[in-house]
């Protein structure tokens, strides 16, 4: 049973975080011709292609994306009840739990690019294509820090602080909804 739990948590939140990481490359013109990029765009086509044809983007952020990781999110609380016995629950407050899952799960596909660059910073030190992809997606959000908060000494803290602010925000959902935030 809880093997179950686990894999339908699993790929139901790694899915939602493709969905959300093409929205976000999207959102900041990422260069498409990067092999990840590549990757990301053809995991996540055979179900977003059609349904971006029914439903047209808004602006730079892909409406057919993020309704559909908004739907799995929707139904991920709901098919977990289902699966530990409890039957299925619908009701109107899975809406209000598809959003907060949804928001939750973007802070921790930012968390991850900021850890993730953190590391390759560290290791390949700018020569991977990598590299380059990880900058363009967390640039926005440290530029945003880096004003506030200079560098000290060549050390730039602005990814460390985007990261405790993610611990912040955890925090506060933890401290709002109790068990549910870790349900959801």
């Amino acid at each position: 049973m809880l093997t179950l739990i686990f894999l339908t948590k699993t790929v139901i939140d790694l899915y939602v975080m493709l969905l959300l990481l093409r929205i976000w490359m999207r959102w900041v013109n990422i260069d498409f011709y990067n092999p990840f990029t590549q990757s990301v765009a053809k995991l996540t086509q055979p179900i977003i292609g059609p349904l971006g044809k029914i439903l047209p983007s808004l602006g730079p952020i892909e409406s057919a994306s993020l309704l559909f990781a908004f739907l799995l999110m929707t139904i991920k609380y709901p098919l977990l009840l289902l699966i530990q016995g409890g039957g299925l629950v619908l009701s109107p407050y899975n809406f209000l739990f598809g959003v907060i899952s949804l928001f939750k799960a973007a802070g921790h596909l930012i968390f991850w690019v900021m850890i993730i660059r953190a590391l390759m910073s560290w290791i390949s030190q700018g020569r991977s294509p990598m590299d380059y992809l990880l900058y363009q997606l967390s640039d926005p959000l440290i530029t945003k820090i880096r004003r506030v908060v200079p560098s000290m000494g060549g050390i730039d803290f602005s990814p460390m602080i985007v990261i405790l602010l993610l611990y912040l925000i955890n925090y506060l959902g933890m401290d709002l909804l109790g068990e549910l935030w870790f349900v959801l």
